[in-house]
């Protein structure tokens, strides 16, 4: 059975991911952990004067998002009546990036699901700050849907890659997993920029040719600032439908989420983003 973290703030955007995992895992296994991680300081002081004299404002504020929780997994249930599907709630008082690794690790996460917030003007981001944290901070692989990406299939999968490790077979399991829920196709893009030769470069041909040997591969040699539009051209022009990268320092992920990069070139990612982390 496959374990699967859902962090939700109840928000339209966090449902949404909700929806695109169930349908994404519909004919698996799955026990889905509901998480909603609440901190005191997002309660004004009018919510606090209806708390009744007999209750903490602790026990007030876990009961509410219990309860919401619950209601999220009543609607799920009346709406995909899936046997292979569990759902438990979990509501934590902590730090969010603390309160996702506990979870992940007492009940062995094997993917964080979650949705992404945009901003607009000034304040442009690719993804929310809390993807973004998780992303870089949690040992999990983490699937980040954008917001109103509904789901239609997985049928073709980009891995983008600049090929600065080498890599190895564990690390690409989680992808392993997604493809086969959909009999997915594969485009590996290997990417370079004009300053690729300053750096270590693998070949990493004969682990994909072992691992994945029906994959399409496309060797894109761009400028740094226009490697974003390249390759968000390529998922357009190619129907990709999730973008899958490998979290690394100093690699074209971490250059991806540098507010000056995304400000120039504003680069939007459109379908669901599939980051596994480097082992």
């Amino acid at each position: 059975m496959k374990t699967i973290l859902l962090p939700t703030d109840f928000s339209k955007n966090s449902i949404n991911a909700i929806d695109y995992a169930i349908e994404l895992f519909k004919d698996v296994e799955c026990c889905f952990y509901l998480l909603n991680v609440q901190k005191a300081s997002s309660f004004i002081s009018d919510d606090m004067m209806v708390v009744s004299s007999s209750a903490t404002i602790y026990k007030t504020i876990i009961d509410a998002a219990k309860k919401s929780i619950s209601n999220i997994i009543s609607k799920i249930e009346k709406k995909h009546h899936n046997k292979k599907h569990q759902f438990v709630s979990v509501v934590d008082y902590d730090n969010f990036i603390d309160s996702i690794n506990q979870v992940s690790k007492k009940h062995k996460v094997d993917l964080i699901v979650m949705g992404t917030k945009g901003a607009s003007g000034l304040e442009k981001i690719i993804f929310g700050s809390n993807t973004v944290r998780v992303i870089q901070r949690c040992n999990m692989p983490v699937l980040a849907i954008p917001d109103g990406c509904k789901f239609k299939n997985a049928g073709n999968i980009a891995f983008a890659t600049s090929n600065s490790k080498q890599f190895n077979e564990d690390e690409f399991k989680p992808l392993k997993e997604i493809m086969a829920l959909r009999n997915s196709k594969l485009d590996i893009l290997h990417l370079a920029d004009q300053h690729h030769l300053a750096y270590n470069a693998y070949d990493n041909m004969e682990f994909f040719s072992t691992h994945f040997n029906k994959a399409k591969h496309e060797f894109i040699d761009t400028t740094s600032n226009d490697m974003f539009n390249t390759v968000h051209k390529y998922i357009i022009n190619n129907d990709i439908k999730i973008l899958a990268m490998m979290n690394k320092r100093h690699s074209f992920l971490e250059r991806l989420f540098t507010r000056h990069d995304v400000e120039t070139f504003a680069f939007n990612i459109d379908v669901p983003f599939f980051v596994m982390q480097y082992k």
